[in-house]
């Protein structure tokens, strides 16, 4: 696997178990071996910019925040597309109809809903100061249809079946892997990328290799190019010693 030069990290369930909420020592030290072998070493997470964790002082070259709706690497933006002003609206207007409150995400800011009302009113304006990368509510499989209505530019992006987040329709991390891909002027086959989650199935099919932790959903398992030992068994590290990455 010597034609590796990037490799792109899920978060949640990957670098950081679930249950533990940290990031292992022998991850760590295999981010550090990794980057010490020339390859660069990517975030890619729902996640907003402001609510990335500690890596335990493991450097990223690039970072797909948002499911890849803002990438950036250091102070150069790679890519942006927030949710148009329309879709919002109808979006926040879909939820109330549920009774789901909704949380927002700019590039430096969350907030969540007191009131519908008080939601609407606030993201008619924070929309003209600041675009919203991504919105966040609780839900279930069966009312993906009603979130989406009328709504054309936005899609769902699920890692959990109780709860969404929305992002433009152009959006997704697939879309970010590319633009990242082509700002550093590498080819797929040179990609890799771990994940665990539903919204990491476009990832693994933007990367040449695309790895799924054993604590993944069936679904990425059965799409992925190869299964490695859980986040908790410190699984990035034994895949990356075994392919000789580390």
């Amino acid at each position: 696997m010597q034609q590796i030069k990037i490799i792109f990290f899920d978060i949640d369930g990957t670098l950081i178990g679930m249950q533990s909420k940290h990031i292992s020592p022998r991850t760590v030290e295999a981010l550090h071996r990794l980057r010490a072998n020339g390859i660069r070493l990517c975030i890619a997470t729902g996640r907003a910019p402001v609510t990335l964790p500690d890596f335990g002082g493991a450097e990223f070259d690039a970072y797909l925040t948002f499911n890849g709706s803002l990438c950036y690497a250091g102070a150069d933006t790679i890519y942006s597309r927030p949710i148009n002003g329309a879709d919002l609206q109808r979006l926040i207007q879909n939820a109330a109809s549920l009774g789901r409150p909704v949380a927002a995400a700019t590039r430096d800011l969350i907030a969540a809903n007191g009131t519908d009302t008080d939601l609407a009113d606030y993201f008619a304006i924070a929309n003209e100061k600041q675009p919203v990368y991504q919105l966040m509510l609780g839900c279930r499989a069966k009312d993906y249809p009603s979130i989406l209505q009328g709504v054309s530019g936005a899609k769902i992006a699920a890692w959990w079946d109780r709860a969404v987040d929305v992002i433009p329709a152009d959006g997704g991390k697939g879309v970010g892997i590319q633009k990242v891909l082509a700002y550093y002027g590498l080819d797929k086959s040179q990609a890799l990328a771990f994940g665990d989650g539903n919204n990491d199935l476009e990832m693994l099919e933007a990367v040449g290799t695309g790895v799924a932790m054993a604590n993944a959903s069936p679904e990425l398992k059965a799409l992925a190019d190869a299964v490695c030992p859980s986040v908790a068994e410190d699984g990035i590290w034994q895949y990356c010693a075994a392919h000789g990455l580390i």
